[in-house]
């Protein structure tokens, strides 16, 4: 992610922001793995989802000034912001406690990884489940979709990842 500089971009521009546990998941790391697997050039995801986990603001209240933030600091990139204190609502789930936590609640394994620069400008992942599953180009339904596989199945179909990287394996335990 540090040789793409749309990647490196997005992360500085976190970077910069006062938000609470604050972190790029999803597609802007899923793209880049997968794409760098299977030697293709790097894809900018539809969004690029920055999470945070910020109790004080339930409503969510602060997502577009942080979208407009984002803007700011690296025009041109397709930001969304998302208070993780308040998505338990959407998702019929228990509050989640952090934004780990909400990541471990995803539908994919595979998509439930997170980046960010610290202080010093060295790269943090957090991983819920591992990086095995990414790295191993394996779709799993995350523990909390593992009975709701109907959820699982139907945004595979959608997201047609399958077709677009086409080395993907679907693993889909007992």
């Amino acid at each position: 992610m540090r040789e793409t500089p749309n990647c490196l971009a997005a992360l500085r521009a976190l970077a910069s922001l006062p938000l609470p546990d604050a972190w790029i998941t999803a597609g802007l790391v899923r793209n880049a793995v997968w794409d760098e697997r299977h030697g293709f050039p790097f894809s900018l995801p539809e969004d690029i989802d920055v999470i945070y986990f910020d109790p004080s603001d339930p409503a969510g209240g602060r997502e577009a000034e942080m979208e407009s933030m984002l803007r700011t600091l690296a025009p041109g990139l397709p930001w969304s912001a998302r208070n993780q204190a308040r998505m338990h609502v959407r998702n019929d789930h228990a509050p989640y406690r952090s934004s780990t936590d909400a990541m471990a609640h995803w539908v994919e394994t595979a998509t439930a990884v997170g980046v960010r620069l610290d202080s010093h400008g060295s790269m943090e992942i957090a991983a819920p489940h591992g990086l095995g599953d990414l790295d191993a180009l394996i779709l799993r339904p995350g523990p909390a979709y593992r009975n709701r596989l109907e959820v699982f199945h139907a945004r595979q179909a959608r997201k047609r990842w399958l077709e677009r990287w086409p080395m993907l394996r679907m693993v889909v335990d007992g």
